[in-house]
């Protein structure tokens, strides 16, 4: 992968696609000058992310896993036609499932994930529920490299959101949105300039 031409991304979704659609309109408004969003994997059928990216122009392939006679095979699909269009880098975006040892394997330390608390604190589902129910006063979002395990891989950048006591999941989750979609930007910026470098489970940030 260099620097010198644009990082060519593929997007995992498996829902309406926000995040995947804030990534994809930067790129293409210059804030990822470096980015090329070239397809959009979705495990879901008829899930709407897929009409979305179309509509802004990027090809979207609905490759679901219960056509295939195991993960293996399912990650196996995938992954040939990742290879068919060159892809540098993975985002996963809202995508509902682990990914696995053929994915990782073939894009060690290219698969980013964003999360919706402050890791470790609050893997899984409903990060935000959790958040409240815990009662902690902040919360917030975690942009990390993918490993084999959930929510674990090394922390590439983290930003918080105060926690009022009025929150609900819903409003809590409306107000971390933005905030995902800032951080995602940041963070697949300074991957497509090569800025980032892994140390253990330390990310380091480099200049230009």
């Amino acid at each position: 992968m260099s620097t010198d031409s644009p990082l060519r991304l593929a997007i995992f979704a498996s829902g309406r696609g926000s995040n995947a659609m804030a990534i994809i309109r930067a790129a293409r408004s210059g804030r990822l000058s470096r980015v090329e969003p070239v397809l959009v994997v979705c495990d879901k059928s008829e899930a709407p992310v897929v009409g979305r990216a179309r509509a802004e122009g990027v090809e979207a392939r609905e490759i679901v896993p219960r056509n295939f006679s195991s993960k293996e095979a399912y990650e196996g699909a995938i992954l040939e036609i990742l290879k068919e269009r060159s892809i540098d880098a993975v985002a996963l975006a809202g995508y509902m499932r682990l990914v696995g040892p053929v994915l990782i394997e073939a894009f060690s330390d290219r698969i980013m994930n964003i999360h919706p608390s402050l890791l470790p604190s609050f893997p899984g589902l409903h990060a935000q529920r959790q958040a409240i129910d815990y009662g902690v006063r902040v919360t917030g979002v975690t942009v990390h490299f993918v490993d084999l395990l959930m929510d674990h891989g090394p922390v590439i950048l983290q930003k918080s959101v105060p926690v009022f006591p009025e929150d609900t999941e819903e409003t809590l989750s409306q107000r971390l949105l933005p905030i995902e979609h800032e951080a995602y930007i940041e963070s697949l910026d300074a991957l497509s300039r090569g800025r980032l470098r892994i140390e253990g489970r330390r990310v380091l940030w480099q200049q230009d």
